[in-house]
């Protein structure tokens, strides 16, 4: 799984000659003659122009050369296994990196063709333009081979299907392509890709996936966010993030700014204090309040000093007992630590 986990989020120039070595591996397995030609692009937006503009190019052969070999490939391996057998190797192999890959490619097609309808909103006289090329490009960006992104799947198949190999070859070392009878659109990988514990696309300070080309997708912890809303974080003040008026990015501005630097520059109140803490709450327009409650470690520091911690809790929390307690997964009543640490 680790070679396939690498093979997901490798970045860096594509082997060209290998990658074009294996979609000819995998013409011929598929019955089909080899492209006679390349197109390579620097990312999958510059990959939807391409395609739109081959010309004698043939038809679209992505059933043969891909959706037709997996499902029966799937079949007869399920087959062999039999239900529980499959669950198993699903469950150790593909199903580890079947979300997170998923999710990147989805982000991939919406960033895409949400940058493609902003360039058409901008040339077209039409005010349903946007629309109309946002639903065309994800059209062909759903008619692509994913390669890299296809990792998950290609785990659970590796070492038990040769006639998958040209598919897991290009996987190796190549982005996403898109198979026609006479020729290839092939993509290059990307050149960055920043993601957080969950497996998330996440950076604060420039793009969480970029491509050679220029293309790139900024993201905090997940949420699809602009480079200019990330520029703007480094000038954060409680005043901005009161004003904010999307909920989501408002809530974005407080975890980079931090809930305890927010609650003391904003001359928030405690609502609540007990032997346990101190129970903080934030109120927001239009979203839920967010509630926080301010522990203080009993056991010292080497030099003296007790740190201070931030708890979030959910916005009805009562009391700072009732807060801490969740954390533990109990509730008030049942919360009586024998001894703090």
């Amino acid at each position: 799984m680790d070679k396939w986990r690498a093979v997901a989020a490798a970045t860096g120039p594509a082997d060209r000659a290998a990658a074009e070595d294996a979609v000819g591996l995998a013409y011929r397995t598929a019955g089909l003659a080899e492209p006679g030609r390349f197109v390579w692009v620097g990312s999958p937006r510059a990959a939807v122009t391409a395609v739109r503009l081959l010309r004698d190019a043939g038809r679209s052969v992505r059933d043969e050369v891909r959706t037709v070999p997996w499902a029966e490939e799937r079949r007869r391996v399920h087959d062999a296994l039999g239900p529980a057998g499959w669950t198993e190797l699903w469950g150790r192999s593909g199903a580890l990196l079947w979300d997170t890959t998923r999710a990147l490619a989805e982000r991939i097609r919406a960033g895409v063709a949400d940058a493609l309808a902003a360039d058409a909103a901008r040339t077209g006289d039409d005010s349903d333009a946007a629309d109309a090329e946002r639903k065309a490009a994800r059209m062909v960006l759903l008619d692509a081979v994913l390669g890299q992104h296809d990792a998950a799947w290609l785990a659970a198949f590796d070492g038990r299907s040769d006639r998958l190999a040209g598919l897991a070859r290009v996987a190796r070392h190549a982005g996403w392509w898109w198979p026609f009878e006479k020729a290839v659109v092939i993509c290059e990988r990307p050149v960055e890709l920043h993601r957080d514990e969950a497996g998330r696309l996440d950076r604060g300070d420039g793009p969480a996936l970029a491509f050679p080309d220029g293309f790139a997708l900024h993201a905090w912890r997940g949420m699809p966010v602009t480079a200019g809303f990330l520029s703007g974080l480094a000038s954060l003040t409680p005043e901005r993030i009161r004003t904010e008026e999307n909920a989501e990015l408002r809530r974005v501005m407080l975890e980079f700014y931090g809930y305890d630097r927010y609650l003391a520059e904003s001359g928030a109140r405690p609502v609540h204090r007990d032997e346990t803490g101190v129970l903080w709450r934030i109120a927001l327009a239009d979203d839920e309040d967010v509630a926080m409650v301010e522990v203080v470690n009993s056991t010292p520091e080497p030099d003296g000093t007790h740190k201070t911690y931030w708890l979030r809790v959910p916005p009805a929390t009562r009391t700072a007992k009732e807060g801490v307690a969740w954390t533990f997964g109990l509730d008030a009543g049942a919360y009586a630590p024998l001894r703090q640490t």
